[in-house]
């Protein structure tokens, strides 16, 4: 029934999980004891929080269907919710919100490179805002390599392409020095003390969180070779977009293996191609029984890990 709900999409449909998102957002900010303890400038933060993840959802919704990702169905931004309730605690990470928040912005440049229409403008816009995603978790630089994916796939015979992410680099270091002489701030040491690489991985003290980071990647593991096996079956103009999708999926996991302090929030940097893969996945499925328990088993999985780490 949930699947029939959002096989197509209807302007009711992202009124309601904007509204499911804003929810569970308070839920847990109520259960975190928000406006007994936190300041004026907390509030604000998490106001900042809720207002990225709301505008994310819908320009997730704006890349799949203007890039046609998926077809006339709201799967996408479900899954994208669905994923998030998984990982509760990112709600109260301010950096990984807005490094995702610049990811996307990064992902929709992308994306539109198929239509060649000023290519340069979309190479260097996406490294900008990757580079500024690195600003509040380094890692994320590694997502420079879909920009030179993105080029090898569409603009690779003009060397100029090869360059942009370079002086978008530097831009942004430019303007990064200017405020931090300007405001006073020492954020370049900020930003250097993140520069730290860790491949050692332990278990959460809480199962429950180890038992989320576990349903994470199974579901990622089943979507991502549903969409690998299946490329060649898609129009050949689609390949190069949902290649790039396995790729940031690739680059997600990347980071999570480097970053030092692994934390199931770390997941929130691979939710968009996931949910873009899980949608492919039931868009390949054309058994509707085996669509609605596909749904029902994220939806009940998400639901149940989402009250438990409350």
């Amino acid at each position: 029934m949930i699947a029939s709900i959002f096989s197509k999409s209807r302007p009711f449909n992202y009124i309601l999980i904007a509204s499911a998102l804003i929810f569970c957002f308070v839920i847990y900010q109520i259960h975190l004891g928000l406006g007994q303890e936190s300041a004026g400038i907390e509030v604000v933060k998490k106001g900042l929080n809720l207002i990225f993840l709301t505008v994310s959802i819908f320009l997730v919704n704006f890349i799949t269907k203007r890039n046609e990702l998926s077809k006339d169905n709201s799967y996408t931004v479900l899954f994208y919710f669905l994923l998030l309730l998984f990982i509760p605690g990112v709600f109260d990470s301010n950096a990984l919100i807005a490094a995702s928040f610049f990811l996307i912005l990064a992902f929709r440049r992308l994306m539109s490179m198929k239509s060649m229409i000023t290519p340069k403008e979309k190479i260097f816009d996406a490294s900008f805002w990757i580079i500024v995603a690195s600003l509040f978790h380094f890692w994320c630089i590694l997502f420079l390599l879909l920009v030179f994916v993105s080029i090898v796939f569409h603009v690779s015979r003009d060397y100029r392409n090869w360059l942009i992410p370079f002086i978008a680099f530097f831009t942004v270091s430019i303007l990064l020095v200017f405020f931090s002489l300007l405001l006073e701030t020492d954020w370049l040491s900020w930003v250097g003390s993140q520069i730290r690489i860790s491949t050692e991985f332990a278990l959460s003290e809480k199962p429950i969180e180890n038992i989320a980071l576990t349903v994470f990647f199974i579901f990622s593991v089943l979507f991502f070779f549903s969409l690998l096996l299946t490329l060649t079956k898609r129009p050949l103009i689609q390949h190069a977009s949902f290649k790039k999708v396995l790729f940031s999926f690739v680059i997600a996991l990347l980071i999570y293996v480097v970053s030092p302090n692994k934390s199931n929030d770390l997941l929130l940097f691979g939710v968009l191609p996931v949910a873009i893969m899980g949608t492919s996945f039931l868009e390949m499925t054309k058994d509707k029984l085996t669509t609605e328990i596909l749904v029902g088993c994220v939806v009940i999985a998400s639901v149940f890990l989402f009250i438990f780490q409350l």
